[in-house]
Formats: structure tokens, sequence, C-alpha cells
């Protein structure tokens, strides 16, 4: 019985450790996913590309703050009345807890709609 034990608990200790790091993917996923969708919120509130940009960065640092440095794009996005802002927010996953060192990037994008009749400024200075 003891040799068994001896054995199995280093395979044991393994399949611990991965499931800890099969967790921690998962909720790290989730998070910037809250963090794009927070980020895409912010952007589509403001009135001017920049501005809506800036938004975006920092609801995404706000979201993200104890977890990386968050990368923040709304590339894609259709600045105009009845159209969309698409932020995508990119973090890198430190796994070094788990012992094996290394990392993982996750990424996660939202959409939100813009308002139909709402003023949109375009970034040339012109308004529509």
């Amino acid at each position: 019985m003891t040799a068994e034990t001896v054995m199995l608990a280093p395979v044991f200790l393994l399949f611990l450790m991965f499931l800890v790091g099969a967790g921690r993917i998962v909720e790290a996923q989730g998070e910037v996913n809250g963090a794009a969708r927070d980020a895409a919120r912010a952007a589509s509130i403001e009135r001017t590309l920049p501005d809506a940009e800036a938004a975006a960065t920092e609801a995404a640092q706000d979201a993200l703050s104890s977890e990386c440095a968050p990368q923040t794009s709304t590339a894609g996005s259709k600045w105009e009345a009845g159209g969309y802002v698409k932020a995508t927010v990119t973090c890198d996953l430190d796994l070094g807890f788990l012992g094996f060192g290394g990392a993982k990037t996750m990424s996660g994008s939202a959409v939100v709609p813009l308002e139909q009749l709402r003023r949109i400024v375009q970034e040339s200075g012109g308004g529509q």
C-alpha cells in the first residue's frame, strides 16, 4: 500500500496542478471578455473616436488592473450614427505560479451598437 501511494502521489499532484492551471485560464478568459465588454460600452457613449479609444483603454485597465497590463484596440469599429464599436482586449496571463513558467495570451472582443439618432463627431471635426 505504501509503494502505491508513493508512486501515485506525484501523478496526483500533477493532476491537481493541471486543474488549477486550467481553472485559472478559464477564469482569466472570463475576466478578459468582461473587460472587452466594459471597454466597448465605455467607448460607445463617447462622441469622438479619440475619446472613445481613450475611454475603452481606461475601462479595460480598470477591469484588469490587478491581472495584467491590457492592450485595447477599437479597430473594426464603424464610427457613425447607427454603427457600432468593436473593442478587443488582449492580456498576457502569467502561469509561473504553477512552477512551469510561461505565459498565455488571452483575448476577448465585444461589439456595442451606437445609437441611430446620436450625434457622432468624425475625427476630421465634422459632425454627422
